[in-house]
């Protein structure tokens, strides 16, 4: 592809992906499988470009509106070409040529646009924090409220694309092995300090270069995340519910050091990514993991297996601002349309449903990748007032291992402090049954 076709496909699938309802990556996902003509020099030439339009959306937004301009993909393409490319006027008059798959001429008002916005740079000194931090402002109060003084720091690192992470499956492979083969086949493959069976990869790549990932020897997976799992404790031989499974992430990670032994039943409301989570154990050789489709977090199914289950993970629902990263539109996509205020409320009623599923003695594990303390620590206040019978198991108790959190209870992860995606979890146990009580 010539550099203008190039850009030509950038501004088709940002618009695509302005237009739609669902996450980026979904649109992305749809745009690539009826191109796959597209090389894979060129596909990530357009979606490194996509990506810098979406990590650096509020300040484009504000330089357009500081010069009277309307805020679309077009508009949003010229402004990082000349602002965070450093782009000539001859060199952008070659890229809008309006020749076959090339963008159509510049007008005489973008043109103008492109000359006032010449010599400046991204960032402004009149910028207001928030946008300079690409801090939605819904989301502003309770971060600072979160941080406090660090609030910049950890919004900072939001902004930093993140490394590609790998869990190795227990199941299929060793991660000695599996780093001896990623770096025989020259990629930068180290070993994460906090996980034993993850992979960190810091350079870009395509990853038809990791077969693992087809066979099931290799999962694609945050270190954050697969610390979550390692929170659950999940013993082989035991009875464990992944309440929010979704694509099965999480469950795969439960199952693999169940060593395919005991009982996982992965639910979720989505019928398609419980699909996806059972192609993936599929193809990871489990055999003790099993999906249940629930019509809501109430379904007659969680009353049916009441006090069953020595361990219930709950992956709720959330805001998704430890994720802000790796998923830069999800800023944008906020549930504001519900308010935070409804979805605290929908977390906690998944919580108190999935409660009902843990057996005296077993423990319920409350997860979010967000971080604010209204889907957090709030969460879990709310809930202990509510469920007298359960009560914290401090971290240094749960997993004695993980040190550094930022809190002293929970398991609390932020991108600036731990290199990870944000994540918070408690573990709350079960009070025991009197020992002349029914079980």
């Amino acid at each position: 592809m010539t550099p203008a076709a190039r850009l030509q496909a950038a501004l088709d699938l940002i618009s695509d992906v302005d237009r739609a309802a669902r996450p980026a990556d979904a649109v992305i996902s749809a745009w690539l499988r009826t191109r796959r003509q597209i090389t894979d020099q060129d596909r990530g030439v357009i979606l490194d470009l996509l990506q810098a339009l979406l990590r650096h959306h509020a300040r484009l937004g504000w330089w357009l509106e500081r010069h009277g301009r309307r805020d679309t993909p077009r508009h949003r393409l010229i402004a990082w070409l000349t602002l965070g490319e450093g782009k000539t006027p001859d060199q952008m008059k070659r890229l809008f040529t309006g020749g076959k798959f090339a963008l159509s001429p510049l007008s005489e008002q973008e043109y103008t646009l492109m000359i006032k916005l010449q010599g400046a740079t991204i960032e402004h000194p009149a910028m207001p924090e928030e946008v300079r931090l690409e801090c939605p402002a819904w989301a502003a109060e309770p971060l600072r409220r979160r941080f406090g003084a660090d609030f910049a720091t950890e919004m900072a690192a939001l902004l930093i694309p993140p490394p590609l992470d790998l869990r190795v499956n227990a199941l299929k492979a060793e991660r000695a092995a599996m780093l001896r083969e990623l770096q025989g086949i020259g990629l930068q493959a180290e070993a994460l300090t906090r996980t034993p069976d993850g992979i960190r990869l810091e350079e870009r790549l395509s990853l038809a270069r990791l077969p693992g990932l087809k066979t099931g020897t290799l999962e694609i997976q945050d270190e954050g995340s697969q610390l979550v799992a390692r929170l659950v404790d999940a013993q082989p031989g035991d009875r464990v519910v992944d309440f929010c499974a979704g694509a099965g992430g999480k469950t795969l990670a439960i199952a693999a050091q169940m060593n395919n032994k005991g009982r996982l039943i992965a639910c979720d409301v989505s019928e398609g990514r419980l699909k996806r989570c059972a192609e993936r154990a599929r193809r990871a050789g489990l055999q003790n993991a099993e999906t249940r489709l629930l019509t809501s977090e109430t379904d007659r199914w969680v009353k049916r297996h009441k006090a069953s289950f020595d361990r219930v993970l709950v992956d709720a629902p959330c805001s998704g601002t430890g994720t802000w990263r790796r998923n830069p539109d999800a800023r944008w996509r906020a549930s504001e349309e519900q308010g935070l205020e409804g979805l605290v409320a929908l977390q906690g009623r998944i919580l108190a449903s999935a409660a009902r599923l843990v057996k005296p003695g077993g423990r319920l594990v409350y997860v979010t990748c967000a971080l604010l303390p209204e889907e957090n620590e709030g969460q879990v206040a709310a809930f202990l007032v509510t469920h007298p019978m359960f009560s914290v198991v401090p971290l240094c108790e749960a997993a004695p291992e993980l040190t550094g959190s930022a809190h002293p209870d929970y398991l609390s992860l932020t991108p600036a402090r731990h290199g990870t995606d944000g994540f918070f979890a408690a573990v709350l146990q079960r009070a025991a049954a009197p020992v002349d009580a029914p079980a």
